[in-house]
């Protein structure tokens, strides 16, 4: 394929697997070979939907080395090994898709994959070793299986997938299967676990949530979103809808202030460089808040981002210690507060980010419910995870905008 040809499918291929849910911002990478000793790939800390044909770098395969003033992504290894160990790969594709990431916790691989799946991915999807985004260690990790498997796909442990095939067809079909064969075999051990038949992973969540709530359950509160612009806050329903306008420092305020504005302002004025808070809705998240536990990393973009662990909280409308206690949860880079029993504020600088955030305890919130579901939940280290967390906010933050 000619270089221009491949840099604007590469365009394109990330473009459609934002669409379907498959990559996000600019998480996961995108590549395609160009010939026997070069590839092109997606750049680092570029969003998807803003990219172009110019913002695709040239790698060679043998050494890494790159064409241009455009950094690479970290995971440019990764692909690297993909074309040396598989001549008849052309397009991978490296996502964080949400099942996957589920299985990458589970520390098992999956075996006897049948029928259409099998035809599409293979029979099998093996694990491979944990290591650190962008490092050696990682990529040993990928090269490990790719040795042990023909299957057109590995799952990267604590991290996501990594989805091969001869073009971009193929590969994005590679990705859509995984989700699948992933989901089934999270809901085949619910099934054997619950002898209930269930339909998605909140029904996992629920379960798990049942069997390991603990205390008393906690006052139920609205949910709202907020914004602040300057010294004002703008409270939003779960709707979008303006439902009044506080002055964070006087309390000045117009409409009909809701109980919950309390809780968002004791974030705003704890937390300077926040400006946007979700209170999630999510199911998942629901039910992982009313175990009432300090939810840890399993996963790595959710150390990066929501922080190396987030705490719940037993919140009450009118308690002043518990607000304290939610500023006090939000230091150290953290991003997130479980509620007890009331789901999750997610917070950033802006809405994207925020949202960012959500996407990210959302998927560690069915992750911790498949890892007890299959009794192996092994928390990233914390070490890592504090140092995952740091470079994040030095770097890939500013560049994800």
């Amino acid at each position: 394929m000619d270089i221009l040809t491949a840099k604007e499918t590469v365009v394109e291929a990330g473009k459609q697997l934002v669409k379907y849910g498959l990559i996000a911002r600019t998480w996961g990478n995108v590549s395609c070979r160009i010939s026997d000793t070069q590839f092109v790939i997606t750049p680092s800390g570029k969003p998807y939907e803003s990219l172009t044909a110019d913002d695709i770098v040239t790698v060679n395969i043998a050494d890494l080395e790159y064409e241009g003033d455009i950094k690479p992504s970290s995971e440019k290894g990764v692909h690297a090994e993909c074309y040396k160990h598989r001549p008849d790969v052309n397009f991978v594709i490296h996502t964080h898709q949400m099942n996957a990431s589920i299985v990458s916790a589970l520390g098992a691989d999956i075996t006897g994959i049948e029928g259409r799946s099998a035809e599409i991915v293979g029979n099998e999807l093996v694990i491979a070793g944990y290591g650190l985004p962008g490092t050696k260690t990682l990529r040993k990790g990928v090269i490990a299986a790719l040795e042990r498997t023909s299957s057109n796909a590995v799952i990267m442990a604590h991290h996501g997938a990594v989805c091969m095939g001869k073009d971009y067809e193929e590969a994005f079909s590679v990705a859509n299967e995984v989700e699948i064969i992933c989901e089934k075999y999270v809901l085949r051990k619910y099934k054997e676990a619950s002898g209930k038949v269930g339909e998605s992973i909140l029904d996992v969540a629920n379960y798990i949530s049942d069997m390991f709530r603990t205390g008393d359950i906690c006052e139920e509160i609205d949910k709202y979103d907020s914004k602040r612009e300057g010294t004002v806050m703008t409270m939003m329903d779960k709707q979008g809808k303006d439902v009044a306008t506080v002055n964070v420092m006087c309390g000045c305020a117009k409409g009909e202030i809701p109980a919950e504005a309390k809780l968002h302002m004791a974030v705003y004025n704890k937390r300077k460089d926040v400006n946007y808070i979700i209170h999630s809705d999510i199911g998942e998240v629901q039910a992982a808040s009313a175990m009432g536990k300090t939810m840890k990393p399993l996963l790595d973009d959710f150390a990066q981002i929501a922080g190396p662990t987030v705490k719940c909280v037993k919140y009450a409308t009118d308690c002043a210690k518990s607000l304290k206690q939610v500023q006090k949860a939000l230091r150290g880079g953290r991003n997130a507060v479980m509620l007890k029993d009331n789901s999750a504020l997610c917070c950033g600088p802006d809405q994207f980010n925020a949202q960012a955030t959500e996407m990210v305890v959302e998927k560690n919130c069915k992750t911790y419910a498949g890892a007890e579901l299959f009794g192996n939940v092994k928390p990233i280290n914390a070490i890592e995870s504090h140092l995952m967390n740091i470079v994040y906010r030095l770097k890939y933050s500013k560049q994800a905008k």
